[in-house]
């Protein structure tokens, strides 16, 4: 079996070769699913350091590919009609209500492991990064310890709602924390999470990066017009919002950007609060389409309880966007109240329903928040900040070793 090179990038001979284990990475150019991982991939090339992939099968595309210069490896775990776990964000759920998911996910796991090896083995890899403690830290913890290769974990949000939902995979947890030399998470109320949850663990608190070139400001604004991008499940709390929109005292409109598995009850809900007329559902959007509703739209809202990070309100102020923002979770780390945008007490309807008001009322006030959210979000997510940030992670991982 060989490496299929061809296209990836390579810096130096003396390039330091990491391995990304990923249950989500784009299946091609322009793909949602783990993008952010596809550019910090990108943008380490710059810091001398070459990535390779492995990530699940997906219908329709090579078990090897190259994506922007970033070779990728794909591993069969099941017959292809259970192939289902990766690329939808709802793994640990379907594995809990479902037999034939359990039985996918154990041979993912084998499969994952066989996989990981072969790749490291290909390309000489220096060290094993893997993203989502489960199953890729599980599966990354094997690997390294059968290649002596040491191991960083990042947490990115969902993983760490499981660890603490689910008492039962807290051994699991603990397991790949400690046989990690470093651990990272996408933001500093994540980190504090870890905390509670394994005392004594210090995660780096290193946000995957946004697409500051895609991402920037269009030329006019709607005057009345709100946009929610998110899948439709209660984490995301588009109800919130459902609810503050048909209390507000001005009237607005509403575009509603995503899919998932509560948008049959939501519709239901805004039927019955009255605001069906003032809201478009569009379903999923390519980049381009979501970068045109973040150039016009009044404000971005994301009502989000628990959220890692909170890409959607980054690239929102690349676009200039106003954005009304529930305080909690990651979210903190992007919005800084009267600053970069608008904080509401989570789940608080009256409160968010006066955010859209006031950022009705007061547009200019609003339009100078997102230009600082805009300088903000450039200097803090772009590719190259979060290059240089798990660079030196590496290194640092490198001088301890495997664990």
């Amino acid at each position: 079996m060989s490496w299929h090179t061809e296209g990836i990038r390579f810096s130096s001979v003396e390039a330091l070769k990491v391995l990304f284990l990923t249950h989500s990475f784009p299946r091609y150019k322009g793909d949602a699913p783990g993008s952010f991982l596809l550019r910090l991939a990108v943008a380490l090339g710059e810091q001398d350091v070459s990535v390779s992939v492995v990530a699940p099968a997906a219908p329709g595309y090579p078990d090897r590919d190259v994506i922007e210069g970033i070779g990728i490896e794909r591993f069969r775990y099941a017959p292809r009609r259970f192939e289902t776990l990766a690329y939808t964000g709802n793994m640990a759920q379907d594995v809990s209500k479902s037999w034939s998911a359990r039985a996918a996910l154990a041979g993912y796991m084998g499969a994952g492991i066989r996989r990981a090896l072969s790749a490291r083995r290909l390309t000489g890899s220096d060290l094993i990064h893997a993203h989502w403690w489960f199953p890729s830290g599980i599966t990354g913890r094997i690997a390294s310890k059968i290649s002596r290769k040491p191991l960083v974990t990042t947490l990115h949000g969902t993983d760490v709602r499981m660890a603490k939902a689910i008492r039962s995979s807290r051994p699991f947890f603990r397991g790949v924390m400690n046989s990690s030399a470093r651990v990272t998470t996408v933001s500093s109320w994540l980190a504090a999470q870890v905390e509670e949850l394994q005392p004594a663990m210090y995660p780096d608190v290193a946000p995957m990066p946004a697409a500051t070139d895609r991402f920037r400001p269009g030329r006019t604004r709607e005057a009345a017009r709100f946009l929610f991008a998110g899948r439709l499940n209660r984490q995301k709390g588009l109800d919130h919002l459902l609810k503050a929109l048909a209390t507000m005292s001005r009237p607005a409109m509403l575009d509603v950007v995503g899919d998932g598995a509560d948008a049959k009850s939501l519709r239901l809900m805004a039927s019955q609060l009255g605001v069906s007329d003032r809201i478009v559902w569009h379903g999923q959007l390519d980049q381009d389409g979501l970068l045109r509703m973040y150039q016009s739209a009044t404000a971005v809202i994301v009502p989000s309880t628990d959220e890692g990070l909170g890409l959607v309100a980054a690239e929102a102020l690349l676009c200039e966007a106003p954005v009304i923002a529930f305080r909690s979770g990651g979210l903190t780390d992007i919005i800084n109240e009267g600053k970069t945008g608008f904080l509401v007490t989570p789940g608080d309807t009256a409160e968010l329903a006066r955010a859209l008001d006031a950022v009705l009322e007061a547009p200019e006030h609003a339009g100078n928040l997102a230009r600082a959210g805009r300088m903000f979000a450039l200097s803090a997510f772009s590719p190259e900040t979060a290059a240089l940030r798990y660079a030196e992670i590496y290194r640092v991982a490198l001088s301890r070793g495997a664990t």
